[in-house]
Formats: C-alpha cells, sequence, structure tokens
C-alpha cells in the first residue's frame, strides 16, 4: 500500500508541501526580522561614530579613528575583521537612511533582501535626492519578479533618471579604474582587473584569440606526428598562462610547459615571505608551503622561488613548540626585523592578515616613554591597526612568546597568540659540512 505522501498530488502530501512552504516562510520573516535588525544596530554605531567626532575642531582623520574604533568593538563581538565591520557599516547607512522606503517594504515581505540590495545598488549612483523617487518605481517593479530579473531593467531606470549624462559618467567612474588580489584556496588567487568595458572584452577576445591559436598548433602538430600530445590544457587554462605570460614577460610563450626554465614564475620579481620545510625544498615531501599573510602555496611554486638566492633565507624553528628562534644573519636592527617577520608572519591586531613585510614594526611600549628596542617589546602592526593604538582607547600589552593581549574602549580583552609557523622541522643531527650554500 502506498504512503500518501509519496504520491505526487495526493492529499497528505500536498499538506506536507503547504507545511514546508508555511515554514520557509515564516523562518523568512524571522531571518528578514534579524538581518533588518542588525542593519539598524550597525548604522547605529556609524551614527555614533559621527556623534564622537561632531566638535567643531573635529577632522576626517579624527572621525575615520572613531570609526574604525567602534568598528573594532564590534568586530570583536561578530567575529570578523574590523575592516569587514566598518564596510558594512557603511552599507548599513547608506540602505537604512537612503532607502528606508525599501527597508519598509522588505519588512513588511513585499520584497526580499535580494530587492533591496538591487535597488540600493542601482540607486545609489543618482543623487541622493532622487534616491525616493527612484525608491518608489523600483519597489512596485521588484513586487513583480524575482531580484535577478529586476537588476538590469533597475539599472536602467536609474541611467535614465541620472540628470548627468552616461558618457560623463563614464569618465569618471574611470578614473577608478583599479587591479585587486583576492587570495584563494589551493594555492590560487583571483586578479581583478576593474576596467572600461570595451578594454576588457578586447582583453578577453586577444586572450582568447592567442589561446585558440597554441590549441590549434598543438593539434596540428599531433596528428602530422606518431606521438600523442602531453599538452592536455583546455582553453580556460592556455589563456590563464597566456595572461601571465604576458603582464610577466612580454610575450607569450607557445607552451611554455616544455620550457625546462622556470616559465612565467621567472619574471617574478615581487617580495614575498614563503615558509618552506627542508622536505619540501628537497622533493621529499609535497605539503603546501605557506605564503604568510595570504595562503598556502603549491610546493612546486615554492620550489622555483627558492633557487633564486637573493629571496631565499633559512629559518630555524624551535622543534618543541615551532616557533621561530633564529635566522639566518641575525643582526641589529635587520636581523631582528627578520626573526619579528618570521614570528608575527602578519599585523597582530586580531583577525588581520596584511603580511608582515607590508607592516610597520611598533614598540608595544612606546619608545617614547622608555619603551626598549628588543624582541619581547616588538610587533608587526599595519598602518590602520598602528593608527588605532596611538590615537584611541585600545590598549595593548606584550607577554611572554610574543603574546598579545589587547583591551578594546569597553574593557573587553583579545588574546593574540603568535602564529604558529606553517612549517616545524623536526630535529636533525646535522654537520656544517652537510650543508650546502643557497
Amino acid at each position: 500500500m502506498t504512503d500518501e505522501t509519496e504520491t505526487p498530488g495526493g492529499e497528505a502530501y500536498l499538506a506536507a508541501v503547504a507545511g514546508i512552504v508555511a515554514d520557509v516562510e515564516d523562518v523568512g520573516r524571522q531571518i528578514a526580522a534579524g538581518q533588518i535588525a542588525e542593519l539598524r544596530t550597525l548604522a547605529a554605531a556609524g551614527r555614533l561614530a559621527d556623534a564622537q567626532s561632531a566638535h567643531a575642531d573635529a577632522n576626517v582623520l579624527l572621525h575615520d579613528i572613531a570609526l574604525r574604533s567602534i568598528s573594532a568593538e564590534v568586530a570583536g563581538a561578530m567575529r570578523l575583521t574590523d575592516r569587514t565591520v566598518q564596510r558594512r557599516i557603511g552599507e548599513a547607512r547608506v540602505t537604512i537612511e537612503g532607502f528606508p522606503a525599501a527597508v519598509a517594504a522588505w519588512e513588511a515581505g513585499r520584497i526580499v533582501r535580494g530587492h533591496v540590495s538591487a535597488i540600493v545598488d542601482a540607486g545609489v549612483n543618482l543623487p541622493a535626492e532622487l534616491w525616493a523617487e527612484f525608491e518608489k518605481v523600483a519597489i512596485e517593479r521588484c513586487e513583480r519578479d524575482t531580484p535577478n530579473r529586476v537588476r538590469g531593467e533597475l539599472e536602467v531606470l536609474a541611467h535614465r533618471m541620472h540628470p548627468r549624462s552616461f558618457a560623463e559618467r563614464h569618465e569618471e567612474a574611470a578614473a577608478g579604474r583599479c587591479v585587486r588580489l583576492i587570495p584563494g584556496r589551493d594555492g590560487m588567487s583571483d586578479l581583478i582587473a576593474t576596467l572600461p568595458t570595451v578594454i576588457a572584452e578586447g582583453i578577453h577576445d586577444r586572450l582568447t584569440q592567442q589561446a585558440r591559436a597554441i590549441i590549434d598548433t598543438r593539434e596540428e602538430r599531433s596528428a602530422g606526428s606518431d606521438v600523442v600530445a602531453t599538452d592536455a590544457r583546455s582553453t580556460d587554462q592556455v589563456r590563464a598562462d597566456v595572461f601571465a605570460d604576458l603582464l610577466l614577460a612580454g610575450t607569450p610563450a607557445l607552451d611554455d610547459t616544455r620550457d625546462t626554465t622556470a616559465g612565467p614564475l621567472g619574471a617574478i620579481r615581487a617580495r614575498v615571505q614563503v615558509l618552506v620545510p627542508a622536505a619540501t625544498l628537497t622533493g621529499a615531501d609535497d605539503g603546501p608551503c605557506d605564503l604568510a599573510g595570504r595562503s598556502p602555496i603549491d610546493p612546486a611554486t615554492a620550489r622555483v622561488l627558492a633557487r633564486v638566492p637573493h629571496v631565499w633565507e633559512r629559518l630555524f624553528h624551535d622543534p618543541t613548540t615551532g616557533v621561530t628562534v633564529s635566522t639566518d644573519s641575525y643582526r641589529v636592527p635587520s636581523g631582528m626585523r627578520r626573526f619579528l617577520q618570521a614570528r608575527d608572519q602578519h599585523c597582530r591586531f586580531p583577525g588581520c592578515r596584511v603580511a608582515a613585510i607590508r607592516c610597520e614594526v611598533d614598540h608595544t611600549h612606546d619608545h617614547a616613554l622608555g619603551g626598549r628596542t628588543e624582541l619581547t617589546n616588538l610587533a608587526h602592526l599595519c598602518q590602520r591597526h598602528h593608527s588605532m593604538k596611538q590615537f584611541t582607547a585600545w590598549r595593548v600589552r606584550q607577554l611572554e612568546g610574543g603574546v598579545l593581549e589587547w583591551t578594546s574602549p569597553l574593557g573587553r580583552t583579545y588574546r593574540e597568540d603568535a602564529p604558529t609557523p606553517a612549517v616545524a622541522f623536526a630535529p636533525a643531527t646535522v654537520t656544517p659540512g652537510d650543508l650546502a650554500p643557497f
């Protein structure tokens, strides 16, 4: 006998589906209420920062420092980085204060969060005095369709309502062109270029044509030979390889996988801090190596970089704790700086991952107040958090082992342990004659 809940169209089945839909709607209302409450709270944090710097002699720096401090305090509770919270505070203020009708429609269940995002993203490019007018029309359109379908229409609507021509605004937008690096997983990263659309399309088209030419050449060689081609790269992979060749070497190689040299990696001149275990360097182990402040990188890349004499430096760690205890050529101040880079790896403010090589070495106890220049009183801080330490009520003291104890303006404490090195060497008996120079 068949259970009615298993029969599409059966009463029990329809009742079960109705119950699920009702539950989804109920949960959706609860989630929306929580999300709206969070936005309002973050917006309130931004207004509080304004109030803290509202006196007549306040400048932009004081306002930014106040916002940083509050963001850091909230970040501790949310377990996010203070930069992320500061960005979200700005977004919350735009949404709550700039588009209140959209928030009210979301709260009433007429639209969903995706609609609100589409309205804000399109409307924020209009002068503020047109936001209410745009918002009214946009909400009516959103009530009839899904966010992904209305997004394009809302962008067109905003363009049409804008008092300035598209050409003028494009010229201004082009001034914000940039290239961003977003670390990914498994030793990969996304390199994102924000460019005028025509240029971006032209770049992609040229890469595509070059990739096709390489693939065609590969197929012609394979067809005219009894040897099976070993290059099985896809169009996307070849396009990415040509992109790297053009930027790093100036010219694309027809097939750099047949080259015995470093290929694109040989053109890298960037300053990086990579921790490589000896077993990986010799090829005995293929575990990931550590690009400090970023993410793991593949061992093959680390070995290629290690072949360049001026970027290789041996690091010695305590075999029990894994903490770096010394480096080659330990001299003050350069040797001390190397030691601190190996120990800290990145900015030592809670949650910050700016690489140590891009940070400032800070005296935990201010030098002007008698703090000594020694390992137990030094730590890396990025410029942002160095300024916060100087100009806000955030305080820090250094404990044994490079541990930093931060105290927020509310009196909350955050313990920042020295990062555990991604590389830890096992004890070994090595004589000086066994060590070959790098």
